[in-house]
């Protein structure tokens, strides 16, 4: 195997801690580009004894450049505590991150992966989701600035590969989880995890019948690297995710039995345009890049509730 030099952006956050570490055990020399805004030093401390690993603090706002093989563009603000904190900046990351990724991609002439999300969808009227579905996204809400910037950074990315015939590979990422997300984020599995393990109450956002599909952390990653090495002719969208729906009453119970918690659930209004249904089709996935999650819900939870136990006692 061919030793390349892959850029990773948002490398220090949740998945592209995960992200480096695969390349890196994979015989790749890997740098990681992140400004900490909500990635974390933690995440890839263990890595910077490698020699083969380069970290490189930059805001992917501004142009970027240098010479590598390969560029995963995963830079941006992915939970909705911290999309929110600052929406102008977090579509100023998707967008202004794709340009320079994308420019920096087509002066090197070199193929660029972009971390999309399901959000592109919005509150979808199709269900499960398919690549082909154009979504319900409201374009003027508190959610917006993370939809609507994927969304925008997707057209950039589809722009410049028929403009500049540029070798691309969107992936639309579905709800992932597994250690390493940060246990304020804002995200469900996160939530509920931490306050079980604290015996707080469990929050419940809505009735608690919407639901998600959840992957573990180490089959979306397996995702990346079968997508990247598709042949040129494919470019993507593809849905990557877990196809088995999960409501939220169900996750917060599993939970609770996992962690033995004396925790009860409350229950809280649902926030602005929070999706009711999120499940991806991975018809496509399953057939270009032969991959489908393996790691059980289960299974996956626990390791979670490890990771957890660690950092906060």
């Amino acid at each position: 195997m061919k030793k390349k030099r892959i850029a990773v952006t948002g490398g220090a956050g949740f998945l592209g801690s995960h992200l480096c570490e695969r390349l890196l055990n994979s015989g790749h020399e890997v740098l990681c580009i992140d400004n900490y805004y909500t990635g974390n030093k933690e995440n890839i401390a263990h890595l910077m004894p490698d020699p083969y690993f380069e970290l490189l603090r930059h805001d992917v706002c501004f142009p970027l450049y240098l010479e590598v093989d390969e560029i995963y563009n995963l830079a941006c603000p992915a939970s909705p505590i911290h999309y929110q904190s600052d929406p102008v900046q977090t579509t100023k990351t998707s967008v202004h991150g794709a340009i320079n990724m994308l420019g920096l991609a087509k002066r090197l002439k070199i193929k660029i992966f972009q971390a999309s999300t399901s959000e592109v969808y919005g509150d979808p009227l199709v269900h499960p989701q398919t690549e082909s579905y154009w979504g319900n996204v409201n374009s003027v809400g508190l959610r917006s600035c993370y939809d609507e910037g994927k969304r925008c950074a997707e057209t950039l990315f589809f722009d410049y590969h028929r403009q500049h015939g540029l070798e691309i590979k969107v992936a639309r990422i579905f709800n992932t989880y597994g250690p390493k997300m940060y246990q304020n984020d804002g995200r469900v599995v996160s939530n509920f995890i931490v306050q079980a393990l604290k015996n707080e109450p469990i929050t419940i956002y809505g009735d608690g019948k919407q639901t998600r599909s959840f992957c573990f952390v180490s089959d979306m990653i397996d995702a990346f690297i079968l997508l990247m090495d598709t042949p040129e002719g494919f470019t993507g969208p593809v849905n990557l995710g877990n196809p088995n729906e999960c409501d939220m009453i169900t996750l917060a119970e599993k939970i609770i039995t996992l962690t033995q918690s004396q925790s009860e659930l409350i229950f809280k209004p649902l926030p602005s345009d929070d999706p009711t249904r999120r499940r991806p089709d991975i018809a496509l996935a399953k057939k270009e890049l032969g991959w489908s999650p393996r790691v059980p819900l289960e299974e996956g939870i626990t390791q979670t509730i490890q990771y957890f136990k660690k950092i906060l006692f």
